[in-house]
């Protein structure tokens, strides 16, 4: 089992940037993510309407 200074619960806009700040100062640091891609939702595919488009287009592809 490893020890960490810092764990940190998902890995949205603030929890990546949280977990390269804890790194930058030296603590061992760990990201708990459920997905695949880190950054959220809104940085994978909403905020942005060209993402969520892309998105939907993938979701009705795999239903067709």
């Amino acid at each position: 089992m490893s020890t960490y200074d810092v764990v940190v619960i998902g890995s949205g806009p603030g929890g990546y940037v949280a977990a390269i700040r804890c790194a930058q100062l030296g603590l061992k640091t760990a990201i708990i993510e459920k997905y695949a891609t880190m950054g959220g939702t809104c940085l994978n595919v909403g905020c942005i309407p060209s993402k969520a488009l892309l998105d939907s287009s993938h979701h009705y592809e795999d239903a067709v």
